[in-house]
């Protein structure tokens, strides 16, 4: 009898938990669709950049599935407003619920980690999570809206394709940046390295100039930001290619949604390609060279590991012997991220 009191404080522990967990999820998922739609395109709710998405699938890979229902009121309290019935409200909440969590079924199926220090990881990321998971949530948004006739028919795969590459992008570009704020720490005085920091304000302000540049000229300068992408990802891996992605991708939705520049006297679906196929290369590119320089990173140390321990094990065998380090020790520089 004595232990149903402590099961019973258990319980209400655990779901109480997870009921905050939730309210925190929609309140922040909520906050992020107020901002993607300020750059609406189709019907004030469908946007290139779906920022939801991104935050319901990293809420899910570090909470697990029981967090769903924040998602589903997030996406409720956004709609509810916006849809032209309770009926279609409903289907959209579905589909925007329902993305998430294939995308999340998809990624565990994959063997997916959080760290996204492996290439599978990366891309499992853009065509599990991103490009295969969000054709649920498009098809049945769009299809609701046809069906009710809040939509014409003609423009059924115009508001489709904005809606799945919005909905793309918001995980391509959202979710990699929140899974690094997740594993951040505060740097320790150790840590503080100026000249890394200096680095890292001057590939900010060198990415921001160039992505300006390039949306601002009436001639198609958009690949210019390459050079970045490759600065980021290989000097600070993860931690620069995500940030560097979201940066250049934004400026390039907004230029966009303003037919600035390259964008300039199109129509929507010409745009949206163009923008879906520059953010999604984007995307695609600092993921995966992030994750290659991490692995091969992680796999050097890896070897220098064994090799340490090998050769320590044969000094043991043989105290007389002398063994030579390999690989040899590289030079510590003041400027390396480790």
């Amino acid at each position: 009898m004595s232990g149903g009191p402590v099961r019973h404080t258990e319980w209400l522990g655990r779901h109480g938990a997870t009921a905050a967990w939730s309210l925190a999820v929609a309140a922040v998922y909520y906050g992020s669709a107020e901002l993607g739609l300020l750059q609406e395109l189709v019907r004030g709710q469908v946007t290139p950049l779906w920022p939801p998405t991104g935050i319901a699938l990293t809420a899910l890979l570090l909470l697990g599935t029981r967090i769903w229902p924040g998602i589903a009121l997030g996406a409720f309290l956004v709609n509810v407003s916006l849809g032209p019935s309770p009926v279609v409200v409903l289907a959209i909440v579905a589909g925007n619920t329902l993305g998430p969590l294939l995308a999340y079924r998809l990624l565990r199926r994959a063997g997916f980690r959080v760290e996204l220090d492996r290439l599978r990881d990366a891309v499992a990321l853009v065509f599990l999570g991103a490009l295969t998971g969000m054709l649920v949530s498009a098809t049945i948004g769009s299809g609701a809206l046809v069906l009710s006739g809040a939509l014409p028919a003609a423009e059924f795969w115009p508001t489709w394709a904005v809606w799945w590459t919005g909905d793309a992008m918001g995980v391509l570009v959202i979710t990699p940046v929140l899974l690094l704020l997740s594993a951040a720490r505060w740097p320790t005085r150790e840590q503080i390295r100026p000249l890394r920091w200096l680095e890292a304000a001057l590939l900010a302000a060198f990415t921001c100039t160039v992505t300006l540049l390039a949306v601002s000229s009436s001639v198609n300068l958009l690949y210019l930001v390459s050079p970045c992408l490759i600065w980021a990802a290989f000097r600070f891996q993860r931690a620069g290619a995500a940030p560097c992605a979201l940066l250049v991708s934004t400026i390039a939705i907004v230029a966009a949604a303003e037919s600035w520049g390259p964008f300039a006297r199109h129509d929507l679906l010409t745009n949206m390609a163009t923008l879906q196929a520059f953010n999604g290369i984007t995307a695609l590119t600092a993921l995966l060279l992030a994750a290659v320089v991490t692995e091969r990173r992680n796999t050097h140390e890896e070897i220098r590991r064994v090799c340490a321990q090998l050769a320590e094990a044969i000094s043991r065998l043989d105290p007389g012997a002398v063994v030579e380090q390999w690989p040899p020790p590289r030079k510590q520089n003041p400027d390396d991220d480790g």
